[in-house]
């Protein structure tokens, strides 16, 4: 009779699957600091403050066409294009994708969080004096992501009007610019579209300060003044560009 081997005690015949080997202490603390709420806040805060900082140097880069030089604003855009930014330049565009995806993706999530936390409304809810921004949040969110693709689409790709070019790489950015904003439709919704953004502004830089506690209650209404004047001031010079071209005032 053949001898068999003794089975280790324990042993079932079942193959157990392998343990997937743990995360890293850091990569772990970081998932669950992203989990919570305030995770999510801190990731709108970052990415708010690169997409503020961007939305400040198209504003300078747009007021351009003003300068006494009607050539300044095509010397601006060449300089932008020029072969020796090419990689500089794409490297923001990346940036800056980046943190439009995550800061939409942090806001979808805060939402359906804060729905879980409470799947029936309240009887009666008392506003406060940023709850006009905050609940057209929700809204002037895609309008502003509509706007952008549009955007691009007009004075960057060309796909909604045809551009013109004074060179290889030199956009005549002041003529497109005067032709796209002598059309009335499209000033009008460029102005919606800023002025949404600028609300969406407000509460951003109120929301990212309180988000990182750099807002105290003795400081709480003049750093309110002073997001409301900041988004106003925006506001206005985008808005400049498309009423001066409509009243005449800046030309070919």
């Amino acid at each position: 009779m053949r001898a068999t081997k003794p089975r280790a005690r324990g042993y079932t015949g079942i193959l157990k699957p392998p343990i997937a080997a743990p995360l890293s202490a850091g990569a772990s603390t970081t998932i669950r600091f992203y989990e919570a709420a305030i995770g999510k806040k801190a990731v709108m805060a970052v990415t708010g403050i690169i997409l503020f900082g961007y939305v400040l140097g198209h504003m300078v880069g747009n007021l351009q066409i003003f300068a006494p030089d009607r050539d300044q604003i095509n010397h601006y855009a060449a300089f932008l294009h020029s072969p020796t930014n090419v990689v500089p330049l794409w490297a923001i565009r990346a940036i800056l994708f980046a943190a439009v995806v995550l800061h939409i993706i942090a806001a979808l999530q805060l939402t359906k969080l804060k729905s879980d936390a409470r799947p029936q409304g309240y009887i009666k809810k008392k506003n406060v004096p940023s709850s006009y921004a905050a609940r057209t949040m929700i809204w002037s969110g895609p309008i502003i992501a509509a706007f952008v693709i549009f955007h691009v689409l007009h004075l960057t790709v060309g796909a909604v009007m045809p551009l013109r070019d004074v060179g290889v790489n030199q956009p005549d950015v002041r003529y497109n610019v005067v032709s796209a904003f002598q059309n009335p439709a499209v000033s009008l919704f460029y102005i919606l579209a800023v002025m949404l953004l600028c609300v969406h502004l407000y509460h951003g830089l109120w929301s990212m300060l309180q988000s990182l506690g750099w807002i105290s209650p003795r400081h709480s209404q003049a750093i309110k003044r002073g997001a409301a004047a900041l988004a106003i001031l925006v506001c206005l010079g985008f808005v400049s560009v498309p009423l001066a071209v409509m009243a005449g005032l800046v030309t070919y």
